[in-house]
């Protein structure tokens, strides 16, 4: 699979839940660097709330990059990890 890189895309690496961007954007990937029984869930939203953009995923094994195709998010991004993960969040 390849991924088109897209100009002006950020990142932020996370290994537990956190804010990945305050405000409107667009979800690129998910690189999954690393993990033990990792998951992930994305929202809309400045924290663990309503309205959700990716109900939870569970990673298979090994790493490898989930396309979001620039899923529209507006309030925020936040991601919720459970488990033992490393991940990198693509969004512009």
């Amino acid at each position: 699979m390849s991924l088109a890189i897209t100009e002006g895309a950020k990142y932020k690496n996370l290994s537990a839940s956190a804010l990945v961007k305050t405000g409107a954007g667009k979800a690129i990937a998910i690189v999954v660097n690393s993990h033990t029984s990792g998951t992930i869930k994305l929202w809309d939203a400045l924290t663990a709330v309503a309205p959700i953009l990716v109900n939870t995923y569970t990673f298979a094994s090994g790493s490898q990059v989930i396309p979001l195709y620039g899923a529209e998010f507006k309030v925020g991004l936040y991601a919720t990890i459970g488990n033992t993960a490393d991940v990198t969040i693509l969004y512009i």
